[in-house]
């Protein structure tokens, strides 16, 4: 089977690489950037991707085997990536006065007059050409882009993140692609087939993102497509299939998305007999959430469903607790501590194997990528806590989406025939409430937040909003604001509404709320929801900030 091979240098978006290669319909498959690569097996291997890094080339960032820049496959480096292979090949890399991040338009020149650009080269750019529907210029160089009427410039609109750039090409390398800030943006190797970019294609935000990502896999690695997620499915029950063997397998349910795919897939891999879900009331829930749960799941199939009310327990563990990591470690020790207490009521075998639904980008934002160079960004219950970690080293883990993002998994969910009012649901946090409210925890803050949230939530789909969101939650600030209720003064809760647009949730920009809708759901709040006394709505992106508040 062909497929790409990415090196992950500990980017938040390596997986993203992945998934818009697999999207091209190319399977790819990410190692350690580090990796010796006389152990890896590269049959089928049609090129080899540098992944970004949050560390520098001069500091603490990891190496390639050298190896990698003889076996003879095409390289393309994105950010450190073309960085790595900048000083791997002898030029230069130094910070920059200041930091290109975020949108960066990017003019594609060329800085030689004249020549005819190597064959790797021409067919990347008429791979690009064809897939951005622009006839190629017959006067290559110097006009590798050809000027429109559109676009004279020839200039499109890059998603950056960096604070090194080159000052110097390696030996043999062409710029053919500047920044808005006059540094290489785009390059080529004059001899080899190795390009780099000083962005990221793979971000929803980069312009032609998709068709450079292609011209680099079709038209320089000669791939042919053809993979798909019908593919991929019948991959992972194969997977799950062996992993489980003839053990009993115990999936804890939130019914949200990645739990409930999760739940169908070992459902259609595994007999129903062998697969028991676990669902757990922390009294963290959205309102109504348990009672819809156990709807959902019934229509499941499954056999063994169990639901556990612990809402006591969670709200005294989390008592006066005010930090997120230490509210995500306490609410995931205390699943697993419960489901151990619970298996052992219901006679489970000592040998069972935990199911979790954990994405991909539960993983990286938990530092615990393919490699060992991801930052931590907030650790996930289900990845961070040092039980599930336990059961990680001891091999009792399965989790089928672990190399995907949400919208894979919705893709999978409707694969294998899970209801759409599941699969469209909006993302919802393991720890639930805990980490919307904003300091302490309490059984009324609880309350006001949930009544909040269904409010808000209500008139999106009333309004027609709700699918145009990828998600939508209020977060209930741990400050109380003066307002006037008819004559009186009096002190209210403060609440805030976050929407977002995203198509993977790795960025996101805030939701263009209608004026009218945003003014009328914020007063029907503070009108009818007596605790809170002011609205307001969080226009941060991702990044800088992330979706969720801790």
């Amino acid at each position: 089977m062909e497929k790409i091979v990415i090196l992950d240098f500990g980017s938040q978006t390596t997986a993203l690489i992945g998934r818009r290669i697999r999207d091209l319909g190319v399977y790819s498959e990410i190692i350690p950037g580090d990796s010796d690569m006389a152990a890896v097996d590269l049959r089928g291997v049609k090129g080899l991707i540098f992944s970004g890094s949050p560390e520098s080339v001069y500091a603490n960032g990891a190496k390639a085997d050298p190896s990698v820049y003889t076996c003879g496959l095409p390289l393309l480096g994105i950010c450190y990536g073309l960085q790595r292979m900048t000083i791997d090949q002898g030029g230069e890399v130094a910070p920059l006065p200041t930091r290109e991040f975020g949108p960066v338009p990017v003019t594609l020149t060329l800085e030689e007059a004249s020549g005819e650009p190597p064959e790797a080269a021409a067919a990347f750019f008429a791979a690009f050409f064809a897939a951005i529907s622009v006839p190629a210029s017959d006067s290559l160089p110097p006009s590798l882009f050809p000027p429109t009427e559109a676009n004279p410039d020839r200039t499109f609109t890059a998603w950056m993140s960096h604070g090194d750039t080159l000052t110097r090409l390696a030996p043999g390398f062409v710029q053919c692609g500047t920044s808005g800030s006059g540094y290489p943006a785009i390059v080529y190797h004059r001899e080899k087939p190795w390009f780099g970019f000083q962005f990221h294609p793979e971000a929803t935000h980069c312009e032609y993102g998709n068709a450079l990502l292609g011209a680099f896999v079709f038209g320089v690695c000669g791939a042919q497509g053809g993979w798909s997620m019908e593919n991929y499915l019948a991959e992972l029950r194969e997977e799950i299939r062996l992993k489980a063997g003839n053990k009993t397998v115990l999936l804890l349910i939130s019914g949200g998305v990645d739990s409930s795919v999760t739940a169908a897939l070992l459902l259609k891999s595994l007999p129903a007999e062998a697969v028991h879900l676990m669902y757990v009331d922390t009294g963290l829930m959205r309102k109504n959430e348990t009672e819809e749960v156990e709807a959902a799941l019934k229509k499941l199939g499954a056999k063994h469903l169990h639901i556990i009310r612990a809402e006591d327990a969670f709200l005294a563990a989390l008592a006066g607790k005010e930090q997120p990591e230490e509210k995500r470690a306490i609410i995931g020790d205390l699943f697993i501590t419960i489901q151990e207490r619970e298996v052992a009521r219901l006679g489970l075998p000592p040998d069972y194997l935990l199911a979790q639904g954990t994405l991909y980008t539960d993983l990286i934002e938990s530092g615990k990528g393919v490699g060992n160079k991801a930052h931590v960004i907030k650790s996930h219950h289900n990845v961070a806590s040092p039980l599930v970690a336990a059961l990680r080293r001891e091999g009792r883990i399965i989790e089928p989406l672990e190399k995907l993002y949400k919208d894979e998994a919705r893709a999978l969910g409707r694969l294998v025939s899970l209801d759409e009012t599941i699969i469209g649901r909006h993302p919802f946090p393991g720890p639930g409430l805990a980490v919307r409210i904003l300091g302490a925890v309490t059984k009324e803050k609880c309350a006001i937040l949930r009544e909040a949230d269904a409010l808000y939530i209500g008139e999106l789909r009333a309004r027609g909003l709700y699918d145009q969101i990828w998600q939508a939650f209020a977060v209930l600030l741990p400050v109380r604001s003066v307002g006037v209720a008819g004559d009186e003064r009096r002190y209210g809760s403060v609440l805030t509404l976050r929407a977002v647009t995203s198509a993977d949730g790795m960025t996101a920009d805030v939701f263009p709320f209608p004026p009218e809708d945003l003014l009328e759901i914020a007063a029907l709040i503070t009108n009818t929801i007596h605790d809170i006394g002011r609205v307001t709505y969080d226009i941060s992106s991702k990044p800088p900030a992330t979706i969720e508040w801790e």
